[in-house]
């Protein structure tokens, strides 16, 4: 039997989704049988899959210096949280849109256990590599200790962002590594018909596209975009200029398509009939162009009865036996509907009655292209940011909103409430291109981008009018973009211009910072004093942080996504945080009583809440306050039989 002054409450779970453990279980789902006393064996998942390959056998691949510890990187768990900063923040009470100033992969890893599998669109524009502007942390290992030390929330030297030089020996390999991890934690965050987007150059095309068949797989790779910059750099380097850069794109899944782009004024020009249904174009009912012969689908070479009466047979104008683009059965279907169009053509020195087929413009879509020279390029991108900026410089290279636009538009089932993640935020575009967007569909699109508050030159037309870093320029950046999007808003709420009001044109701001509840670490060989010192100081965390800090970090280790919405209870004069509707119920309380103890399983029990979750300073060292409040929940409530719904952190 169990001594019931001896039970404690279950403590939260602070820790980050687990990649690799994840892993491990969807393979032990498909390949159960690779598995042996929980342990993959390896040497069986080889035969499992056919692979009769010998352990020491070269195999086809991208390798580099640093490539092993990479995978240790991305297994090491993240230690830090994402604290709000209202101040920053446009509308964060009502807003949908995140904003994280921060290292992006540690922000990646706090992401995984909300956003796993709920990104549909992924936009990236890294550093290109060229020697003069990539920044990237030195000490992978210790990714958000540098990140502190950078940003000055932790006095520590040696930890630092810097440029990677190209007269580095390992150039390229300390691209490789900076890219790796977070494009390979990066993809879990994709939705089942998820896609991926990254702008690169030639710099480091090739290895990108190697690396990428690595992490997403060959099959997935969706091809290869060639865009038109707009401008031919590079002139004086005594080689090919350059004109263009390019996007990768890669899916989730192999078995979707990519959706098709709305047509243009030019494209609807075409469609200059009309009936009852509405504009329309027609093509000829004869298959042209390759396999068009009669041998290629003799099923589909049949005889069809036009406006006089006779037969007409699909042959082709040079005077072989061709074949139609359907079967019988379809074209007595369309016949009958009316999709059939009959008109006169000219062959040889006679007219004959030919069929086409009629397709309309109302909901057509077309195939995206691999070549966008029709879109702007980067120096009317440069350009509208200046205008923003009141015709200031602000930022190098900044991407043309129309293309973003584009990748949302034609990911595969692209919907009206997808979300857009850009972990390589920049000068914001992303945002401007969500909310523009939005705006001219009436969408919920939402975004979230990730930026590090890389420092603005000293003497730039940036740092002139106030903005110190690149966190702050993005943050800016969405705030003048939003106004200038409802400035062009007509009042009549935008109907003349398919424009709406009701677009989202906030956003919630956080900061990369420290957990108000780090683990437990210290020396083994430490001075006594030293020691109760940092006993002191972990038996306080929790206790000076704020309540908003603690409670965003909560929701995000617990698996709520940022934009979940918190209602404010009131109980025994003590506040509660009610998270959807009451599912989660989270006390702050630094001073916990048996009368907020029983008012918590009172409101727990009228929201059938399944979590509820105190600080452990709260109970200020009362264990038999605690172990009450144990006993409380599992009598009070129908569930939680084992005190799992009780937490304390």
């Amino acid at each position: 039997m169990t001594d019931a002054a001896n039970e404690q409450p279950n403590p939260f779970d602070l820790n980050s989704d687990d990649v690799a453990a994840r892993k491990r279980d969807e393979l032990m789902q498909l390949f159960p049988e690779a598995f042996s006393d929980g342990k993959i064996d390896f040497g069986q998942l080889r035969r499992v899959l056919g692979e009769w390959v010998d352990e020491g056998t070269e195999r086809f691949g991208l390798s580099w210096p640093g490539k092993a510890a990479c995978m240790k990187v991305i297994q090491a768990p993240a230690t830090g949280a994402l604290r709000p900063d209202l101040e920053e923040s446009v509308n964060f009470d009502e807003s949908d849109n995140i904003f994280v100033e921060g290292d992006n992969l540690e922000v990646l890893k706090l992401l995984q256990k909300a956003y796993f599998g709920k990104v549909k669109v992924i936009y990236i524009d890294p550093p290109y590599n060229t020697g003069k502007e990539f920044v990237y942390p030195d000490k992978y290992s210790e990714t958000l200790e540098t990140y502190l030390s950078y940003t000055g929330q932790k006095d520590d030297e040696g930890r630092r962002f810097s440029t990677n030089s190209e007269s580095s020996g390992r150039f390229h390999s300390r691209w490789l590594n900076m890219i790796f991890p977070r494009l390979y934690i990066a993809r879990n965050l994709l939705s089942d018909d998820g896609i991926i987007f990254i702008s690169i150059d030639d710099n480091e095309h090739a290895h990108l596209k190697t690396l990428c068949d690595q992490i997403f797989g060959s099959e997935n790779f969706l091809g290869s975009v060639c865009r038109a910059t707009g401008q031919t750099t590079g002139q004086d380097s005594g080689g090919l200029g350059s004109s263009f850069d390019y996007l990768l794109v890669y899916g989730r899944n192999p078995e979707v398509d990519l959706s098709g782009l709305p047509l243009t004024n030019k494209d609807l020009l075409r469609f200059e009939n009309e009936d009852e249904r509405g504009k329309y174009a027609f093509d000829q009912m004869r298959k042209t162009g390759s396999n068009d012969r009669r041998e290629d689908r003799p099923n589909l070479f049949y005889p069809v009865i036009n406006p006089d009466g006779e037969e007409t047979w699909p042959i082709a104008s040079a005077g072989y036996e061709s074949r139609w683009r359907f079967g019988y059965e379809t074209y007595s279907r369309l016949r009958d509907d009316n999709f059939i169009v009959w008109k006169k053509a000219l062959r040889g020195d006679s007219e004959i009655w030919w069929p086409y087929v009629k397709y309309y413009a109302d909901g057509r879509t077309k195939r995206p292209s691999p070549l966008w020279n029709d879109l702007d390029g980067n120096k009317k991108a440069a350009r509208d940011v200046r205008a923003l900026f009141g015709g200031k410089k602000v930022f190098d290279f900044p991407k043309p909103v129309p293309m973003i636009q584009r990748c949302i538009q034609i990911a595969p089932n692209a919907s009206s409430s997808d979300i857009i993640l850009d972990f390589f935020a920049g000068s914001a575009s992303t945002a401007e291109a969500v909310m523009d967007l939005n705006a001219r569909d009436g969408g919920s699109r939402r975004f979230i981008l990730v930026q590090l508050p890389e420092p603005t030159d000293e003497g730039s037309e940036a740092r002139a009018i106030g903005i110190s870093n690149l966190a702050s320029l993005a943050r800016q950046r969405i705030r003048l973009a939003a106004e200038k999007i409802v400035r062009g808003i007509p009042a009549n709420d935008g109907a003349d211009l398919g424009l709406s009001k009701k677009t989202d044109f906030g956003f919630r701001a956080f900061n990369l910072g420290q957990s108000a509840f780090p683990k437990w670490e210290v020396e083994s060989e430490v001075e006594q004093n030293d020691l109760l010192d940092s006993i002191a100081d972990h038996a306080s965390y929790g206790v000076d942080a704020s309540d908003d800090a603690i409670l965003f970090e909560l929701l995000l280790k617990d698996g709520f996504q940022l934009t979940e919405r918190v209602n404010k209870v009131s109980i025994a004069n003590s506040k509660v945080y009610s998270i959807a509707d009451g599912a989660l119920l989270i006390c702050l309380e630094r001073n916990l009583s048996k009368e907020i103890i029983d008012a918590l399983a009172d409101l727990a029990e009228e929201k059938e809440a399944a979590r509820v979750v105190c600080l452990d300073v709260g109970f200020q060292g009362n264990d038999q306050l605690k172990t009450n409040a144990v006993q409380t929940f599992k009598s009070r409530l129908g569930h939680g039989e084992d005190g799992s719904m009780f937490r304390t952190v």
